[in-house]
């Protein structure tokens, strides 16, 4: 089991009012899945991805990553499992203007990794060849299309080989060409064997996963 929610709730305290944004969330998602959480805005996606990214703690309950409660790790032991562990893949791409498509991918190897320049090339380069951009590796970010620069994000995702990755509406700036040529990159990722957690509201890309979660009022539904 890699992740395991046992009634999770977060609620947020604005001035004097308490809101509830997730209600008692329970769900178990096994290695090897390819997971799509779908819901209208204010359903409590965000808020659960960013639980599951260990990007924040739950209010109650208990959420557990590879057997380990994140409920009680420090801060510096939640930042270490969300660099080594998870890759996370965003709707904006967030990647560096003035450097690469090799430089970005390698951004996360390089604070206190331990790794040699020699080694995190190579590596930057397998994960580029992965999703399709050998070619490319050279080229800024203005230099490349969305797709193409949202393919540079999940290399970078891959590059620390995760456990998971957590994928934020990862097609919301592409058209649909480009959107369904990521999805089959995440297809085949998710073939490789990693774990795939993705929001979404696109239906049609949520045909991609192999089990969709819907969510309303901060709740499964």
């Amino acid at each position: 089991m890699l992740i395991s929610l046992k009634e999770v709730k977060k609620t947020y305290h604005v001035g004097e009012i308490d809101i509830e944004v997730l209600r008692g969330i329970s769900e178990n998602i096994d290695n090897g899945e390819f997971v799509a959480i779908m819901g209208a805005s204010g359903s409590g996606k965000t808020t659960l991805m960013n639980i599951l990214g260990c990007l924040d703690r739950p209010t109650n309950g208990e959420y557990l990553f590879e057997g380990q409660n994140i409920g009680s790790l420090s801060d510096q032991e939640l930042a270490g499992i969300r660099n080594k562990k998870i890759g996370f893949v965003f709707q904006n791409f967030n990647l560096l203007s003035r450097t690469s498509a090799l430089e970005n991918v390698e951004m996360p190897l390089l604070y206190g990794s331990g790794i040699s320049g020699k080694e995190k090339d190579r590596r930057a380069k397998a994960m580029l060849e992965r999703v399709g951009l050998g070619d490319r590796m050279n080229h800024h970010p203005s230099q490349l299309s969305g797709g193409q620069q949202q393919r540079v994000a999940i290399a970078r995702a891959l590059i620390s080989e995760p456990s998971l990755i957590l994928a934020d509406e990862p097609t919301g700036n592409l058209d649909s060409k480009s959107g369904n040529e990521i999805m089959v990159v995440f297809e085949k990722l998710n073939t490789d064997g990693i774990t795939i957690v993705m929001v979404t509201h696109e239906e049609d890309i949520s045909k991609y996963a192999k089990r969709v979660i819907h969510m309303k009022d901060g709740e499964l539904v």
